[in-house]
């Protein structure tokens, strides 16, 4: 089984957030599992030097996407055992950042003509071509007409992942029509129109042959007016093809036992925990006890993280005995904000605008409780992160973290951390409270740890299903290919 994930960023070469970290851990735990999984990206100028150093030179060749005819080089690299293909282009990609130009629609559907005529130069067919996100949605739409007899795509077939469905990949039906050579009936209702405008993500939501996205809950969720962003009749038309898997984290990657940034290696001993809160402290400038309780919180700054909770009840919290800390960079209200509490609260609250990761695994470990109240989160890898350090997440019941983080039981002992469902502050400041209080009873709280200990966040489950869904796919596949010619 071969599959080429193709992905606007991955790890170790370029990240802005979690979809890089799934393009860069799934394919691993795929390949352990004996499927030959390999990656492309653009090579943009964020790569290390030290990382591009590593690639070589497959091929250079041209592509034409239609009247424009640029260069394409195709390096490659292997990196943990997944191979890396990097798509050279410097005019759309030697740049600072990642995304956010003028010309983005014309960068990404370069690469995705780029991807498609690459697959001639690499010693390898994909079975399976796996799409994530808006740009590289137009890469199904391809495959199922320009490439449909094109036989270095033969029998491929696609998935696509929604990763956020918020972002969309909205460009003027005019640009997408100039930029991918087509006529105005591509451009309708049942194709690449989207309210007026032309859309890459349902480049990738009508033509994929099966969809998923990063949680189930969130795959149900989607199909709603509420959460749907205005794509919800599409994908419950779509429904029998739209699968949700949550995601995983790399446990081997983030390992307490084996986390050189921190000062105290753990796995289950609270006792050895606290040691590192108390060097957190110190690193800050936190009165130093291990009997405070220290609620983390990382994330970017934004609404959609429930940061306006946060804001609403920050001081009232800050009233009981415990302190936070804040990792984070995002709207220069929330930035403002923060920064002026941690002014008039130097003993109670800590907070980094930007993001580190070293300071980000000391939170993880150092913190008692993580705060994640988002208005919604397709899967969410904070928390799980957060479970991994034995820190217990306090989160809103919506997409992965309803799926992930199950409310403490005081009767039958079952769960592994707190949660509400109503996104109001009044009920996410209740259930920071009852987190505290439950954290003042020792055999409690080691009860509530020892049940997230026992789950296991990493990519072995969610490649199991990933692996169904190809399967399905292969099978379907060979049916057609055996069917009579009449």
């Amino acid at each position: 089984m071969n599959i080429l994930f193709a992905t606007s960023e991955a790890v170790p070469l370029a990240k802005t957030g979690g979809l890089a970290d799934v393009a860069g851990a799934l394919p691993k735990a795929l390949n352990k599992r004996g499927v030959d999984t390999r990656v492309v990206m653009p090579k943009y100028d964020e790569i290390p030097a030290a990382l591009i150093g590593q690639f070589e030179q497959v091929a250079h060749f041209r592509v034409s996407f239609s009247w424009r005819n640029q260069y394409c080089g195709l390096l490659r690299a292997e990196f943990d055992g997944v191979t890396y293909y990097l798509i050279d282009n410097e005019h759309y990609f030697k740049r600072k950042g990642l995304y956010g130009y003028g010309d983005d629609a014309e960068r990404f559907v370069f690469f995705c003509f780029a991807v498609m005529e690459a697959v001639r130069y690499m010693d390898f067919h994909p079975d399976i071509v796996h799409c994530h996100d808006w740009q590289t949605g137009l890469i199904p739409f391809l495959l199922k007409t320009r490439y449909y007899y094109d036989p270095a795509w033969a029998y491929t077939k696609s998935v696509f992942t929604i990763h956020n469905l918020k972002y969309q990949g909205l460009f003027g039906i005019d640009l997408l029509m100039d930029l991918l050579g087509v006529g105005h009936d591509m451009f309708q209702a049942d194709s690449l129109e989207f309210n007026g405008a032309g859309s890459c993500m349902k480049g990738g939501l009508v033509y994929a042959d099966k969809l998923t996205t990063v949680s189930q809950t969130y795959a149900e969720e989607i199909q709603t007016e509420y959460f749907g962003e205005k794509m919800d009749a599409l994908l419950r038309y779509r429904s029998q093809d739209l699968i949700g898997i949550v995601n995983g984290i790399d446990d081997e990657l983030f390992d307490p036992m084996n986390d050189s940034t921190l000062e105290v290696p753990y796995r289950n001993s609270l006792s050895r925990k606290r040691k590192n809160k108390v060097e957190l402290q110190r690193e800050l400038g936190l009165p130093l006890s291990e009997e405070i309780p220290l609620v983390g919180i990382v994330s970017r700054l934004v609404e959609q993280k429930g940061f306006d909770l946060i804001a609403a009840t920050l001081e009232e919290l800050l009233q009981d005995d415990v302190q936070f800390v804040l990792l984070g960079a995002g709207d220069a209200k929330y930035e403002q904000f923060f920064n002026d509490i941690a002014y008039r609260y130097p003993n109670k609250f800590k907070v980094w605008i930007g993001y580190d990761d070293r300071l980000a695994r000391r939170i993880y470990a150092g913190s008692d409780i993580f705060a994640m109240p988002s208005q919604f989160e397709p899967c969410g890898l904070s928390q799980l992160l957060a479970l991994r350090y034995r820190s217990v997440p306090v989160v809103r019941e919506t997409g992965g973290l309803k799926d992930t983080v199950q409310a403490y039981n005081e009767y039958t002992g079952e769960g592994n951390g707190f949660s509400f469902a109503h996104y109001n502050a009044h009920d996410y400041m209740h259930t920071v409270r009852r987190a505290l209080a439950l954290y003042r009873d020792e055999e409690v709280w080691k009860q509530i740890v020892s049940n997230g200990s026992n789950e296991d966040y990493s990519w072995n489950r969610s490649a199991k299903a990933y692996i169904s869904v190809y399967s399905q796919l292969l099978a379907h596949r060979k049916e057609k290919e055996s069917w009579p010619v009449i």
